[in-house]
């Protein structure tokens, strides 16, 4: 039986989460395993670090897994309809700018289509579709004392339209691997 709850003024004013708390894995549902180790291995550069049946766990420098992928409930399936519940997009975060634009040389490099790329402010963002149609967007996040505030202190973000020439422009100052 679901119980309703209401949130009171009281119910808001709980302690905030602890700083340290962070997304640890998302766990995608897919149509075909191997279709979208193709595009988050073959393409973004992710590695498998352990497999099950129907199921990839993938990662970035050896952590357990960022994302999972499975096809558990999902095998030969289609992406939901517009106009219907989900997760919106997965955010992988980058740690620098030209390790983003090395992500966008990729997918040019692959053919894959952006359906948009902005500038937030406090990050550079990549958003484009995988495989399966969920969202996927490619970031980085500016140092925190470069985050734009408003005149009170609080954060001002914005999307403005992203400079891609720009971005690209980040791997000829990287230095070579």
């Amino acid at each position: 039986m679901s119980k309703t709850v209401e949130l009171t003024k009281d119910a808001l004013r709980i302690p905030a989460i602890d700083p340290g708390v962070r997304i640890g894995h998302v766990h995608l549902k897919v149509a075909d395993l191997q279709r979208a180790l193709d595009f988050y291995c073959g393409v973004l550069g992710f590695e498998v670090t352990t497999t099950r049946p129907g199921a990839a766990f993938i990662s970035a420098g050896g952590y357990h897994h960022h994302l999972g992928l499975n096809t558990w409930e999902s095998l030969g399936g289609s992406p939901p309809p517009p106009g219907s519940t989900g997760l919106y997009h997965t955010a992988i975060l980058y740690p620098t700018r030209p390790l983003l634009a090395d992500a966008l040389r990729r997918l040019i490099v692959a053919k894959i289509p952006l359906e948009g790329a902005s500038d937030h402010g406090v990050s550079e963002a990549l958003y484009l579709r995988d495989p399966d149609d969920n969202g996927v967007e490619l970031y980085w996040d500016r140092p925190k004392e470069m985050w734009p505030k408003r005149p009170d202190g609080g954060l001002q973000m914005y999307t403005n339209p992203l400079d891609l020439h720009d971005l690209l422009a980040e791997l000829d100052k990287a230095p070579a691997k």
